[in-house]
């Protein structure tokens, strides 16, 4: 009964101008789900189709708890309050946004990445769970010796950039990105987390190290684009239809970005460096093979990632090569 007057208060002409966290919850519950069904061919719908639009909902409501309030259980916790016209018409969109095939980050414009909340729009790639773990990869390695530049290559919102500024060690964290637009993402983001730096964080515009001169880093770290141009067809339309090209396709093989930053971050690293890299799961030895091919680097291997796919290369640099 609740849903189906809340349900009416979503569809109705006009919005409210008063609407509680409840009634918001669940006008976009109603949303959500004339948007996921279509008229059922054979008479019902399926318990597989209940059930992916049930997991969307969900994940749905946690972020709008987020991208609206900041606080992720905040609709729960305060299921009375009466929320303004704005924030209701901002709720709104995020759901229209959803129902026309938007990742559910971009519908409402935020992203969690460890205990950080990013501003993410179609500028920037949404941060994933996989590349939280390559940040904990970097952390464990060197996060007990301060000191030292670490830079993100292809920053994108500047996750790993910030969440190592966050939490390491370092002297200065710089990342770089060859799009205009993800080096705006990515410094608002460092505004909007200012209060959480342990250290200086710059993003500077250009391909992968190239802006940086003769800076000398402690860590090189990237989530390089390293899906083959191929391979574009398979990817699920979430990814495909919305999120950057440039950000996500390394060339005819996936490799052509992986190879450059591997070239690069050699002559970049001081002696006893750290190079991590996040690779495609299905090319992870290929990335490993080229790394193993330049002698400067040494201590090379491959890590998994919780689901147990090959997902990133580690390695460092030589202290008696050039």
């Amino acid at each position: 009964m609740l849903i189906g007057a809340c349900g009416y208060a979503a569809v109705r002409g006009g919005a409210p101008e008063r609407l509680t966290a409840t009634a918001m919850v669940c006008a976009l519950a109603v949303t959500l789900t004339f948007a996921h069904f279509r008229p059922p061919t054979r008479g019902a719908y399926s318990a597989i189709e209940v059930g992916i639009a049930l997991t969307d909902l969900t994940l749905f409501l946690v972020i709008v708890g987020i991208a609206l309030v900041s606080t992720r259980f905040w609709p729960i916790v305060n299921a009375g309050v009466e929320l303004d016209t704005a924030l209701h018409e901002r709720a709104r969109v995020a759901g229209t946004r959803r129902t026309r095939g938007a990742p559910l980050a971009y519908a409402v414009g935020r992203a969690s990445f460890r205990h950080l909340t990013l501003d993410v729009d179609e500028r920037v790639l949404i941060p994933r769970p996989e590349t939280e773990q390559l940040v904990d990869l970097v952390l464990d390695e060197t996060g007990l010796e301060p000191g030292g530049i670490a830079i993100d290559i292809g920053t994108g919102s500047g996750a790993i950039a910030i969440a190592l500024a966050a939490e390491g060690g370092y002297s200065r964290v710089y990342g770089t990105d060859i799009s205009r637009d993800a080096i705006d993402v990515a410094r608002h983001n460092a505004g909007v987390c200012a209060s959480l730096l342990r250290s200086p964080v710059a993003f500077v515009h250009g391909s992968l190290l190239g802006p940086l001169g003769d800076l000398r880093a402690r860590v090189i770290v990237s989530n390089p684009p390293y899906i083959a141009l191929g391979e574009a067809v398979a990817l699920p339309p979430g990814v495909r239809d919305w999120e950057p090209s440039v950000a996500l396709y390394g060339g005819l093989d996936g490799m052509s970005t992986t190879a450059r930053l591997v070239r690069d971050a050699a002559g970049a690293l001081e002696p006893g460096g750290l190079l991590a890299v996040e690779v495609d799961v299905r090319r992870a030895s290929l990335a490993a093979d080229l790394v193993g091919r330049d002698p400067r680097f040494h201590r090379i291997r491959v890590e998994l990632d919780l689901a147990g796919r090959e997902r990133f290369v580690l390695a460092r640099r030589r202290h008696d090569s050039l």
